[in-house]
């Protein structure tokens, strides 16, 4: 037998299909009759012995449940581990996104068959042109999903170096304000920032990204607080603890055809000189925009159910902030309860989504 970590109500029967989860904090998920059986963690699939409890997991738990998956579902990414294994298979495929996982996590636990707002907030996922996403506004309707806004783009300076050394996100923010010039002296007793300024200038390997994991890494880099990490989330999470009394910026972002940018807020941040401050405003003002931003969602699409997902609603502050928010503004919040709203939880959005999807 396997460990299930998670049994999920449906809002309905769909067919068995197999979900083999994301690179990070991997679980997989089967679909049998109305129920969704969610794996436990098998890690990060970056070793070999997560891959193979990975594997072993998808065979115990078809076996233990006693069904014939009829498709399989996996991420974009094609160098995942589970991508690798599901391609493999003689099965139809569907290649499910990222953030539409999230967001049919939220809706599938809370037994939702019907079109959400999905506001997914991470670190990474792949968008359908290869672009880094992980600050997205979608509108979900099963397996079918359109992307209504993101967060403004910053340069991701050294790639995924920049997930684990903040002062990097705060460096390109102070490109994008016009002030590069500021970056050397700044980060001074860090020697990769001598040149940091001629690397943005240049856009070498400093990929665009939507994420609103790296808002964070800048806001924290911009606030001096952990410029260079033991571990990715280290420094966001220092900067929750700082937040007790969150309040919003008079004009601290800006909405313009579903971008959402929150520069000037980082602009106050570099400016303020209060770690904790810092902190209170900026959960207060992403607060604040992101319910604008559903609210005008909401508006244009007529949806009035917004599911929040991706691992930066594990930032208790953050979500209860916005849960409180967007019922001001009658809209109805979904939150994650049997299942993280980060990665752990992303094999039940793919199975919901496969399940649901209609063969050709």
């Amino acid at each position: 037998m396997t460990a299930i970590a998670a049994t999920i109500a449906l809002p309905r029967a769909v067919p068995p299909v197999l979900a083999v989860g994301p690179f990070l904090k991997n679980t997989i998920c089967v679909t049998s009759g109305a129920r969704a059986y969610v794996s436990a963690v098998h890690g990060d699939l970056g070793t070999s012995e997560a891959v193979a409890a990975f594997e072993t997991s998808v065979e115990a738990l078809v076996a233990e449940l006693g069904v014939k998956p009829v498709r399989v579902a996996h991420d974009l990414h094609p160098d995942f581990a589970s991508t690798r294994y599901a391609l493999a298979l003689d099965l139809p495929q569907v290649a499910v996104q990222h953030h539409h996982a999230h967001a049919a996590a939220i809706a599938a636990e809370h037994g939702h068959d019907g079109a959400v707002i999905g506001l997914a907030l991470d670190g990474f996922g792949l968008g359908p042109g290869n672009q880094s996403w992980g600050g997205e506004l979608l509108a979900c309707d099963g397996p079918r999903y359109r992307r209504l806004g993101h967060l403004a783009l910053l340069p991701q300076p050294g790639g995924d170096r920049a997930a684990r050394e903040p002062w990097r996100m705060a460096a390109a923010a102070l490109h994008r304000m016009g002030r590069g010039d500021e970056i050397a002296a700044r980060f001074n007793p860090i020697p990769a920032a001598a040149r940091l300024a001629q690397v943005l200038d240049k856009g070498l390997n400093c990929p665009e990204t939507s994420s609103a994991g790296r808002l964070f890494d800048a806001a924290c880099g911009l606030l001096g607080i952990h410029l260079v990490a033991e571990f990715e989330g280290q420094a966001p999470m220092a900067l929750e603890a700082l937040a007790d009394r969150p309040r919003a910026m008079e004009g601290g972002f800006t909405l313009d055809e579903g971008v959402l940018d929150l520069l000037p807020l980082l602009a106050r941040l570099d400016s303020c000189g209060d770690a904790a401050l810092g902190a209170n405003l900026f959960h207060g003002t992403l607060i604040e925009a992101l319910a604008r931003w559903a609210a005008e969602a909401a508006e244009a699409t007529g949806i009035r159910t917004v599911a929040l997902g991706g691992g930066c609603f594990l930032n208790r502050v953050l979500a209860g902030g916005l849960v409180a928010r967007l019922g001001e503004l009658r809209l109805t919040p979904l939150t994650a309860a049997k299942v993280s709203p980060g990665d752990a939880g992303l094999s039940l959005g793919q199975a919901w989504i496969a399940a649901t999807t209609e063969d050709d």
